[in-house]
């Protein structure tokens, strides 16, 4: 692990949210995208909030509507994320200390990928399977 970077092991590509989508759709897009968190982002893709599962759920149980309501509206605002040069040592600090599962992953203050906390797992496991051809 030592010397990997975030570019290395992060998702790609990583969709986002604009800060109008309903909630409605965010939760049809968290269903099928199998993850359980959407970052939001503005027009030029920096990153400006994140949507969870645990969002949707809260606004509901407050009686909103999700599809009359926007990310903008539930999205929460402080966001932390990480350079495509941040190394895997300092993301698992930073999900550790911040309790994030997924981090969205910049380049130039502009979205580019996710890293989840499996994702840091499975590049720290040693394979006790292996194939060859």
């Amino acid at each position: 692990m030592k010397g990997l970077k975030a570019s290395y092991i992060m998702v790609r590509p990583v969709v986002s949210a604009r800060e109008s989508a309903s909630g409605r759709d965010i939760a049809l897009q968290l269903l099928t995208g199998l993850y359980s968190g959407m970052p939001v982002t503005d027009d030029q893709g920096h990153v400006i909030g994140v949507v969870t599962e645990f969002d949707l759920v809260e606004a509901m149980q407050t009686g909103k509507e999700l599809n009359k309501t926007t990310a903008e509206e539930i999205m929460t605002k402080e966001v932390v994320t990480a350079d495509l040069d941040t190394p895997v040592s300092e993301l698992v600090k930073i999900m550790t200390n911040k309790h994030v599962i997924r981090l969205p992953i910049t380049a130039k203050g502009k979205l580019v990928g996710v890293v989840a906390r499996c994702d840091v797992l499975k590049t720290m496991m040693l394979p006790e399977f292996v194939t060859y051809a």
